[in-house]
């Protein structure tokens, strides 16, 4: 018996999805197989399409949010330089 095996991505050996409706097709059968919520994105890397469990929009907020506040040391008593 032949079995499917779907092409992977390199660097985050996640499946290959040549574009975008393919992509929400697969994680619409995921839901109702699976009843996992699955969100798409495009892949900087390989060019393809990914499936991933975390929600790229608030993943981006929080990318941005951590960008506003300068780091901090996590030394105790510490106190930044005045300048």
């Amino acid at each position: 018996m032949h079995y499917f095996v779907p092409k992977r991505c390199e660097t985050s050996q996640k499946i290959m999805y040549h574009d975008r409706t393919t992509a929400w097709h697969a994680a619409e059968q995921s839901r109702i197989e699976r009843g996992t919520e699955l969100w798409v994105y495009h892949c900087d890397f390989c060019g393809a399409w990914h499936l991933t469990h975390h929600n790229p929009a608030l993943q981006q907020a929080h990318m941005q949010f951590q960008h506003q506040h300068k780091p901090t040391s996590r030394k105790r008593g510490y106190k930044p330089r005045r300048r």
